[in-house]
């Protein structure tokens, strides 16, 4: 499937967007996929019509580009000699059928001088002669920037003083693989042909395989120079299929740059595997958090237990007060040292950290509310039911015998007495002794106060019950916080996977429109090869 620039140029814009919502990328490493599109020669003209090739005249200050475009003109319309260093104005000459349609906001066009012409055979180009970039003036040089983006072939004029200029030739090295470029070594007369040579030399240096160099001279004496060959060049690139051919190699350009864009925005994205380390190094260091916690808490739990053992009746009223103070600030720290050093972590993986520094933030201010409501219900939970289960199914059985065993006592006395009282009454004697009443009382006594005894001594220890059940409340509220740290990574680790897969896809898919149209760029015809850098 084949996907035009504009199209991944929007989905790029969308993910770059959504991505900086959710913290995944800061704006500064976003704002290569979110800024306007790059200007192109044909946005200066309407999208269904064609449009000519535009030429521009480019070159360092005294090599004679304006007398150039003023003889191909036939009449002086550019600015030249003395006063050009300091002109601040883009000079175009043009068919007079044609005009600028679509022309961006801010564009300096109120610093173009236009020329007309009547002249069929250059009805389909439009000459630019740019300012000086090397001028004294520094607006010069970014009126320069500005047009460069519309400018389909430039013809870069040196001469034979002034070939190895430093700032126009960063330009070339800056620009080259985005224009098509001829070049022209202009005021020839005074010029020798190892200079030439060494001016082609250094073209094959920055890219150019086999640079279209031409020799020309601005005297009306000097009548071998290859001007007309240059003119006759520029008119044979002024066709449909030329034109077509260049926006061909420019959106394959736009694309590659795009793919490149991408690609360095992975790598600040981190790795996929990244989070799964993150979590590893988790898994590492919470149960040397949670060993100093357990220490730092020792000495508070056995305080508060003692507090709940002695108002277990108002637990309710006065725990909660109580119970606040024991995540306190010393506790707030250890567990913010533990999530800094998870930060660190990712930093170290290159990971990134606002998306993990706010989901930590989160958990960081649960922490205290989570360890408050675990352990209160567990204490809760363990004063219902103080002790273990045998000693419950102990005291059970206590409290049984402590009424069973009176009763049973009380009945077999008066089971005796009526006994005794029977048995008296046949053989008309006494029934009753005080061994007997002594022994009687003595036994029901005791069978209550055995079981009674029992009960008091054999019950739980409140504040034994009431640590056991902040221990394990404790614990609790640890393996959640643990969970809940553990649920929130792989929740990122999730997020950041589909970010991953999502840029992926956008490689891809410039991948994708990338190859073809390299290949449709490399089929132009022979000279336009050879103006192209590789």
């Amino acid at each position: 499937m084949a996907y035009e620039y504009s199209e991944l140029l929007a989905q790029t814009r969308t993910w770059a967007e959504q991505a900086c919502a959710a913290g995944w990328l800061d704006h500064a490493a976003a704002a290569p996929l979110t800024e306007p599109p790059p200007r192109t020669p044909d946005s200066l003209f309407g999208q269904h019509t064609s449009r000519p090739l535009i030429v521009a005249f480019m070159g360092g200050s005294g090599v004679g580009k304006s007398t150039l475009l003023n003889r191909l003109a036939g009449k002086p319309i550019a600015q030249a000699g003395i006063e050009r260093p300091t002109s601040r104005e883009v000079t175009l000459f043009h068919h007079h059928s044609l005009a600028l349609q679509q022309l961006p906001e801010q564009f300096p066009i109120a610093q173009v001088n236009s020329a007309q012409h009547d002249d069929e055979a250059k009805k389909n180009i439009i000459w630019i002669d740019m300012p000086d970039f090397d001028s004294v003036e520094q607006g010069n040089r970014q009126l320069v920037l500005q047009w460069l983006p519309h400018i389909d072939v430039l013809v870069y004029v040196v001469s034979p003083e002034r070939y190895r200029d430093e700032k126009a030739w960063q330009l070339l090295l800056a620009e080259g693989s985005r224009h098509a470029w001829l070049f022209v070594m202009n005021q020839w007369d005074r010029g020798l042909q190892e200079q030439a040579e060494d001016f082609r030399q250094q073209l094959h240096k920055a890219g150019f395989y086999e640079p279209v160099l031409f020799k020309t001279a601005c005297t009306e004496h000097f009548q071998t120079d290859e001007f007309a060959t240059l003119e006759e060049t520029i008119n044979s690139l002024a066709n449909s299929h030329t034109i077509a051919q260049l926006e061909l190699r420019g959106q394959h350009l736009r694309t590659q740059e795009l793919r490149q864009k991408l690609h360095q925005i992975k790598e600040k994205l981190g790795q996929p595997q990244g989070f799964t380390q993150l979590r590893q190094h988790w898994q590492n260091q919470w149960p040397r958090t949670t060993e100093v916690l357990r220490q730092g808490f020792a000495w508070p739990l056995q305080a508060m237990a003692g507090f709940y053992a002695e108002h277990a009746a108002d637990l309710l009223v006065n725990a909660q007060n109580h119970n606040a103070s024991l995540w306190d600030t010393w506790a707030q720290a250890r567990f913010t040292d533990a999530l800094d050093e998870l930060m660190i972590n990712a930093h170290q993986l290159n990971l990134p950290i606002p998306p993990l520094r706010k989901a930590l933030q989160a958990v960081r201010g649960k922490a205290e509310k989570t360890v408050r409501c675990q352990t209160e219900l567990s204490v809760r939970k363990a004063l219902v039911k103080p002790g273990n289960g045998i000693q419950r199914g102990f005291l059970k059985l206590v409290r049984f015998c402590e009424i069973t065993l009176p009763l049973a006592a009380m009945a077999w006395v008066s089971y005796q007495v009526l006994l005794g009282y029977y048995q008296g009454t046949q053989v008309n004697s006494r029934y009753l002794g005080v061994d007997f009443a002594i022994h009687s009382g003595l036994l029901i006594v005791l069978t209550w106060l055995l079981p009674f005894f029992i009960l008091k001594k054999a019950q739980p220890s409140l504040k034994k019950s009431a640590l056991r059940g902040l221990n394990k409340g404790l614990e609790q509220a640890l393996s959640s916080l643990d969970a809940e740290l553990t649920e929130t990574l792989d929740s990122l680790a999730h997020q950041h996977q589909e970010q991953n897969l999502k840029l992926e896809q956008l490689i891809a898919q410039c991948t994708q429109a990338h190859d073809p149209l390299a290949k449709v760029a490399t089929r132009a015809n022979p000279t336009l090869n050879r103006m192209l850098m590789d």
